[in-house]
């Protein structure tokens, strides 16, 4: 496994896929800068190979790309890996194309598996800078996968692909999301539905939409907001906070481990994202049953059904996601049945559901998994 080490959904995609492996018994790699956020390294069959990449004053921009590759090389040599699996095009794409060409020369063809998530392809692959670089590592790989149907349908638009691309969505482990009605008290000590919102706080996330939105929520119903995450739009929200006069109610947690625990205490997910391409987070709540409101936009309708496990609107459109969110909160029966309704389409999208669709593509690129190592 090749991938970010970060929050972000591919890390995160990456890490559950790997660590559901294990527990099936095959051996897992993962090769990246540092441990992964979701990695316990002293799992069964968990490996984690650290690429370091030497300062050289010669070099403004470390040949981080470099390093990955040799690293790949090395680990794949010794530990005779059967396949490798990056995640995100860039770099890793095309850092492993360069790794399999000298293994070649050892005479070891290892086949790779590329899985595209998201603003790899529609935010910084389409730059001309990486354009080229991106399609050729896309066209190059031996299998190509998307996270949703709308990411895969961007691809063909935005690159000359001649890879064939299956879409395999995004998944969630269900046994991690049980209800912890203490641990509720500790936000909303007189009853209050609690808002919740997770994401890096890029723009294109429209954080501002999210602080505004939950405003118009707390003026007709006793509410907190907990914000999740860092990013550079997280001072101006707590500013826009502060000026609407709701800043005692809005919490920022930061980055915190405890992302599906505090999805368990939650009534409510805002994701009114501009560009997404799957919306995990919002897959993730759903689990916890939480009903989601959120735009329309990318891959997000594939997750979030209108009317059915929460609503969608155009971006940009608060007031609907308001009214849209009240009529969840305001009725309890209503509430319970779009909670009810979330779960069961989070079911759909279960670990045990998604993850033998990677294994059989394993199988078909390798021509056999006889023996278990990943």
């Amino acid at each position: 496994m090749v991938c970010y080490p970060t929050f972000g959904g591919s890390g995160v995609l990456a890490t559950e896929l790997g660590k559901y492996l294990a527990r099936k018994g095959h051996r897992v790699h993962f090769i990246t800068y540092s441990q992964p956020v979701r990695l316990d390294i002293l799992e069964n069959n968990i490996y984690y190979h650290e690429v370091n990449v030497q300062d050289y004053p010669l070099f403004e921009y470390q040949p981080y790309e470099l390093a990955l590759s040799s690293k790949m090389v090395r680990v794949a040599l010794k530990y005779e890996l059967d396949l490798l699996h990056v995640h995100y095009a860039i770099p890793h794409a095309y850092a492993a194309f360069m790794a399999k060409q000298i293994l070649k020369t050892e005479g070891f063809d290892i086949p790779i598996i590329t899985t595209l998530h998201g603003t790899d392809i529609t935010l910084v692959g389409r730059n001309p800078s990486y354009k080229p670089a991106v399609t050729f590592s896309i066209n190059n790989s031996d299998v190509v996968t998307s996270v949703s149907e709308s990411l895969r349908q961007d691809t063909l638009d935005i690159f000359k692909v001649t890879r064939a691309i299956e879409v395999i969505h995004n998944f969630v482990d269900m046994d991690l999301y049980n209800k912890d009605e203490n641990c509720k008290n500790n936000f909303a000590p007189k009853g209050e539905r609690i808002i919740t919102h997770i994401s890096n706080f890029r723009g294109v996330k429209r954080i501002s939409d999210v602080v505004e939105i939950f405003y118009r929520i707390q003026q007709q119903t006793d509410a907190v907001l907990l914000m999740l995450g860092e990013g550079p739009e997280k001072e101006r929200a707590r500013y826009q906070a502060q000026e609407l006069g709701i800043a005692d109610k809005v919490k920022f947690l930061g980055k915190t481990s405890e992302v599906v625990r505090v999805l368990c205490i939650s009534d409510l997910f805002l994701l009114p994202s501009e560009k997404e391409s799957f919306g995990l987070a919002a897959l993730e709540a759903m689990a916890a049953g939480v009903p989601v409101i959120s735009s329309n936009a990318g891959g997000i309708p594939e997750v979030n059904i209108d009317g059915e496990t929460g609503f969608t609107a155009d971006v940009g459109d608060v007031g609907k996601m308001s009214e849209r969110a009240l009529y969840i909160l305001q009725d309890q029966e209503r509430f319970e049945r779009f909670r009810k309704a979330a779960r069961a389409q989070a079911e759909r999208f279960s670990l045990e559901k998604i993850g033998p669709k990677y294994f059989d593509l394993y199988q078909k690129a390798t021509g056999h998994l006889s023996e278990t190592r990943v």
